[in-house]
C-alpha cells in the first residue's frame, strides 16, 4: 500500500467514527501519524519504554552556568535507580519501562546497580577551552546508542521516549540550538536548573564567547564541539529508532536539541517524532517552531528526565485505541444525516 492510499484509508476510518468530523482534535492527527509510521490501519503501542541518558559536562566544574554542582548528576542517577525521581513515579503510573543509561557521568557506579554502562568518559571537556569531545568519542556515542535501541526494539518495544540528566546540559542544548537554527544565542539561553536574572546574563555572556570560538562544519562536529555524551547518545538513539520505524516521543529542551542534530543528519527522522510537551525552558518553543512541531501538552514543565514523554504516553495510547476500538457510524447503527435535512 502506498503512503498516499494508506493516508486516505486512515483518514476515512477516523472520519467515520461516531463523532463529528475533527471532534477528537489532535488525537485524530496523532492516530493518523502513528498509522503511517507503522504502515497499517490498525497500529498498536507495544512495550513503551523511556531511556534516560546521563552524562556530565566539563563546564559544570567551574559553576559559572549552573547553580548546582556537577556531583548532582551522579546523585540523581542514584535517585533514578532507587525509584525516587519524578520519571520513576510517572513511568510506574503509566506502565512504562524505564532504562537508565550512564553515557558519561563523572562517577564510578557500582556494577550491581540497574544501570546500563555505556560510559564514553568521565564527563566531557570544558568547551571554553577545547571541544567537548573528540569526533571519535562522538562516533562512539552514536554507535553505542544504535546498539542499545536495537536491543530494546528486538524485545518488542515499538514506542520509545527519551530523557536526560546532566548538570549544565541546558548550556550544551542552547549552543546546539543556536548552531542548527541560527537563532541568536541570547534567545536560546534560559535559567536551566534555576539561575536568577544575573546568572542568566552571565550564562549568555559565557556561551556567546564559546559559540564564537568554533565553526563546526558538520552535525557530528557540532555535537562533538558543544554537546554532552548524553546528548550525542540521544541523537544516535533518535536516528536508530527512526530507522526501525519506532514511534519516538520527544521530551523537552535537551532532547529536542539532540533531535535538531539528528534532523540535520537525516531529515526523515522527523516523521517518526511525537512532541510530548512545550517546556518552560527559554528557547524550547522556538526550537519547536523551527521544526514546525506541535506539542501535545503545555504544563510548564522544565524538569527533563523524560517526564513530559511519560505524561504523553497515555494520550498516544488513547489515539491508537480510539482508532482501533471506537465504533463507526455504520457498525453502531447511527445515522450520519440530520433528521431535519
Amino acid at each position: 500500500m502506498t503512503a498516499v492510499s494508506l493516508k486516505q484509508k486512515l483518514r476515512h476510518k477516523i472520519d467515520l467514527k461516531t463523532k463529528p468530523l475533527g471532534a477528537l482534535g489532535v488525537l485524530e492527527e496523532l492516530a493518523l501519524q502513528i498509522g503511517l509510521i507503522q504502515n497499517t490501519e490498525t497500529p498498536e503501542i507495544s512495550k513503551p519504554t523511556i531511556v534516560v541518558f546521563a552524562g556530565d559536562h566539563g563546564i559544570a566544574k567551574k559553576g559559572q552556568v549552573n547553580p548546582f554542582p556537577q556531583e548532582v548528576t551522579a546523585q540523581m542517577v542514584y535517585n533514578f535507580v532507587q525509584g525516587g525521581a519524578a520519571i520513576n513515579v510517572f513511568s510506574k503510573t503509566n506502565a512504562i519501562d524505564l532504562i537508565i543509561m550512564d553515557s558519561g557521568v563523572n562517577h564510578d557506579f557500582e556494577p550491581h546497580l540497574d544501570i546500563i554502562d555505556a560510559k564514553i568518559a568521565f564527563g566531557t571537556n570544558n568547551y571554553q577551552d577545547q571541544p567537548a569531545m573528540t569526533l571519535a568519542q562522538c562516533e562512539d556515542a552514536l554507535n553505542k546508542a544504535d546498539d542499545i535501541i536495537s536491543k530494546i526494539q528486538s524485545k518488542g518495544c515499538n514506542t520509545i521516549g527519551f530523557g536526560e540528566m546532566g548538570i549544565s546540559n541546558t548550556s550544551s542544548a542552547a549552543l546546539l540550538m543556536a548552531h542548527f537554527t541560527g537563532i541568536p544565542i541570547a534567545e536560546c539561553v534560559g535559567s536551566g536548573t534555576g539561575l536568577n536574572d544575573e546568572g542568566i546574563h552571565k550564562k549568555i555572556q559565557i556561551l556567546s564567547e564559546v559559540y564564537q570560538k568554533y565553526n563546526p562544519k558538520t552535525p557530528e562536529e557540532a555535537l562533538a564541539t558543544f554537546g554532552g555524551f548524553e546528548i550525542a547518545m540521544l541523537c544516535g538513539a533518535i536516528l536508530k529508532a527512526g530507522a526501525l520505524n519506532m514511534i519516538i516521543i520527544i521530551d523537552g529542551f535537551i532532547v529536542t536539541a539532540a533531535l535538531l542534530a539528528a534532523h540535520a543528519i537525516n531529515p526523515n527522522v522527523l516523521k517518526h517524532c511525537v512532541f510530548a510537551h512545550s517546556s518552560n525552558e527559554q528557547g524550547h518553543e522556538k526550537m519547536l517552531h523551527a521544526l514546525n512541531a506541535k506539542p501535545l501538552l503545555s504544563l510548564g514543565l522544565r524538569l527533563g528526565e523524560g517526564t513530559g514523554a511519560a505524561l504523553a504516553i497515555p494520550l498516544i495510547r488513547a489515539a491508537v485505541n480510539f482508532l482501533n476500538n471506537m465504533a463507526s457510524f455504520e457498525s453502531a447503527g447511527v445515522s450520519t444525516e440530520s433528521e431535519n435535512a
